[in-house]
């Protein structure tokens, strides 16, 4: 423990000293509403739109012909439509991925599709498989975020189900799939199957999908790639953001607070909304200077910019500032203000390298994350 904490402190204070300078490199141009980046473990990209089209960009330039069209699908607008997709871990020998999307009912859709069986470049729209259908009682908080992870199961994030200040208390109910992180085993059943590790498989009356509970709107959560670790960002009803920290190690079952709490603050009720079993956030900022809502990242693990290396990246939507976060030799979380995005931020992504992207909602590009700062020169040993 000594060490870990000589180690932090080491950290902070390199970081303080010799901060990185951010920059953003443009990557790809022209997308339509882009709001997730991702990866098949080689160096293309896919980037999926809003309005149901996933394009690939294979290094030089997004391809003319989409990897998937849904549009005739998709519900989109506001907050709704295809909203992520995530790679089977096994795809390089089944060929399965994932899109979750809102239908034209409204509801939110999970669903399998294959990659055609004689271009790569190709997703095979006649294998459409549909895993989950959770009906969305507004038009709001569809969350919407897949990801595989460590474990190899599949972990969808859901919203609240919508409207303001969760009239239904959706997200602290344990029998509604809503407001929660779900994890379910699409290789164990049809459609899937309850992991038996899940917390709350013998209670009556919930939901054994359900791993944590007591979320707004999580939008964009992400495992470390080092560690396993689970970093969920949670959009805040009107003053306060958050992002929340899962360990590797965790047996799940957290509640993150909603609607009893916004951040570390008491919402529904208006006081004593805390009996200590509420898991708080381990970052919280308010709604000044333009911040509105939270757009969760990475935790930095390529190798070109060192200074970086260890840093939760995330972002506020509204005025584009991107941060890094780390823990302080006390184990609190500080961030560091690295660059100012003159867009709408609504995602960012890792490419198989482990080098981060961000998405410009409303201007369609894609940018690589740079430290354009040089590393000051290592010095020689005088022996």
């Amino acid at each position: 423990m000594r060490l870990l904490a000589a180690l932090l402190l080491l950290f902070s204070s390199d970081l303080s000293a010799n901060p990185p300078s951010v920059t953003l490199e443009p990557v790809a141009s022209g997308l339509i509403q882009p709001v997730g980046i991702t990866h098949a473990g080689d160096g293309r990209l896919f980037i999926t739109q809003q309005n149901g089209l996933i394009a690939i960009h294979d290094g030089a330039g997004v391809l003319p012909q989409p990897f998937l069209d849904i549009r005739p699908l998709v519900l989109s607008g506001g907050e709704r439509g295809l909203l992520s997709m995530a790679f089977h871990p096994d795809y390089e020998t089944n060929g399965f991925f994932y899109v979750n999307y809102t239908d034209l009912a409204g509801a939110t859709v999970v669903a399998r599709y294959s990659v055609s069986p004689s271009d790569p470049d190709l997703a095979n729209p006649g294998s459409a498989k549909q895993i989950l259908r959770i009906v969305q009682p507004f038009a709001n908080h569809n969350g919407g975020q897949l990801q595989f992870g460590p474990d190899g199961y599949l972990y969808i994030g859901t919203g609240d189900g919508g409207s303001g200040g969760d009239p239904g208390n959706r997200a602290q109910n344990l029998g509604d799939l809503l407001g929660k992180m779900l994890r379910i085993d699409v290789d164990g059943g049809d459609p899937y199957s309850i992991p038996a590790t899940n917390p709350f498989t013998s209670q009556a009356g919930a939901r054994g999908e359900i791993w944590a509970y007591g979320l707004r709107n999580p939008w964009r959560f992400t495992f470390d790639r080092s560690s396993g670790d689970l970093w969920l960002a949670d959009v805040g009803q009107g003053m306060w953001e958050e992002v929340n920290f899962q360990p590797a190690a965790s047996s799940g079952g957290e509640n993150y607070g909603w609607r009893r709490m916004e951040g570390t603050h008491c919402f529904t009720p208006s006081s004593g909304c805390n009996d200590g079993t509420l898991v708080l956030p381990v970052i919280e900022y308010g709604h000044l200077d333009g911040a509105c809502s939270v757009t969760g990242g990475y935790v930095y693990r390529g190798s070109r910019y060192p200074r970086l290396h260890g840093l939760y990246i995330y972002g506020d939507y509204c005025n584009g500032r991107i941060w890094g976060a780390s823990r302080n030799a006390s184990g609190e979380m500080i961030s560091l203000l690295l660059h100012e995005a003159p867009f709408l931020i609504s995602s960012f992504g890792e490419n198989a390298a482990g080098e981060i992207l961000v998405a410009d909602h409303s201007g369609g590009g894609i940018y690589r994350l740079v430290d354009s700062k040089p590393l000051p020169p290592k010095r020689r040993s005088t022996r």
